[in-house]
């Protein structure tokens, strides 16, 4: 697809920014903060919002506060609230904190998978099958994360194979979508079109989504290669809040406004504030405490290029 042919075309942003973003950022911020972050995103015009994380706060304390949380949005219609369940207690908590949506997640290397959790990725997923069948008894669409799908701290290079393998166990066990990740951030517009190709072997292009880190500036170029494919759900993170635990400076989720200035200048239909937006980023930030990682937040928009 030629990027002429992107013009016109809706894309859907899903705002990872309170969970991804959150949970990567060593500041703790109240539930009544996390709820006014996500409030403002709503009001920004995204639709899709990761609002939560339910697991064990042991191991990630930023979400243990995550029930708080929902409790203290204020729900916009037709906004959909997500959060991570790993597993059923997790699920469990989350449908009775309202989540509209649920996700998990798995690692498309092996070596990863094994270093991590002490099993293969096939088997990791189908720890899932519980939570996703309750999931869909209920009526709760379940999303998938597949991480690591351009390359791996552990083990470098990630057969694209792989990758197409951990979509399609996902998509057998109900997830309606499943986000491909680049995790340290070291993929290429090329890499990234030999990876997704092979993804859409298994799944259709609005089956997946990607989740692409800006570890190594590549980000914009990653998703402009994806869009081409066809595929027109991204993860974002607005100020490019979080990083990763696995990589070396990684600067974390690509910035919801970068992702969104570029989507505007290709002419494509996001329904999002962008002015809005970057008020919010800019908000978070101070009170975070930290640098903003969006480039187009520190610039400002030019003349003529504010708006959805």
């Amino acid at each position: 697809m030629k990027m002429a042919e992107l013009k016109g075309r809706p894309v859907s942003l899903v705002e990872m920014g309170p969970r991804d973003g959150l949970q990567n950022e060593p500041a703790q911020l109240s539930a009544s903060i996390k709820a006014g972050l996500v409030d403002r995103l709503a009001a920004s015009g995204l639709r899709r919002i990761e609002t939560g994380s339910f697991v064990s706060p042991k191991w990630i304390p930023q979400m243990a506060d995550s029930a708080e949380v929902f409790a203290g949005i204020t729900r916009v219609p037709g906004v959909r609230y997500s959060a991570l369940t790993p597993n059923m207690q997790g699920f469990e908590r989350a449908v009775q904190a309202g989540a509209d949506e649920v996700a998990v997640f798995a690692a498309a290397s092996e070596l990863f998978s094994q270093k991590n959790i002490n099993c293969s990725i096939r088997d990791s997923i189908q720890r899932f099958t519980e939570v996703c069948a309750a999931a869909n008894a209920a009526g709760i669409p379940v999303r998938g994360y597949v991480s690591c799908a351009m390359g791996c701290p552990y083990q470098g290079e990630v057969p694209a194979n792989d990758v197409a393998m951990a979509v399609a166990e996902l998509m057998a066990l109900g997830c309606y979508e499943v986000s491909v990740g680049d995790t340290i951030g070291t993929g290429t517009p090329q890499h990234v079109h030999e990876v997704l190709s092979r993804c859409l072997q298994e799944a259709r292009a609005d089956q997946l989504a990607m989740h692409f880190h800006d570890t190594y500036g590549q980000a914009l170029a990653n998703l402009l290669a994806g869009l081409q494919l066809g595929l027109a759900t991204i993860d974002a993170s607005v100020a490019g809040l979080g990083g990763c635990p696995y990589a070396q400076g990684a600067s974390g989720n690509v910035a919801t406004e970068d992702v969104l200035f570029m989507l505007h200048g290709l002419g494509m239909d996001t329904g999002v504030d962008l002015p809005r937006l970057i008020d919010t980023s800019r908000w978070i930030c101070e009170l975070l405490q930290r640098p903003n990682q969006s480039r187009v937040s520190l610039a400002g928009l030019p003349v003529a290029r504010g708006g959805a």
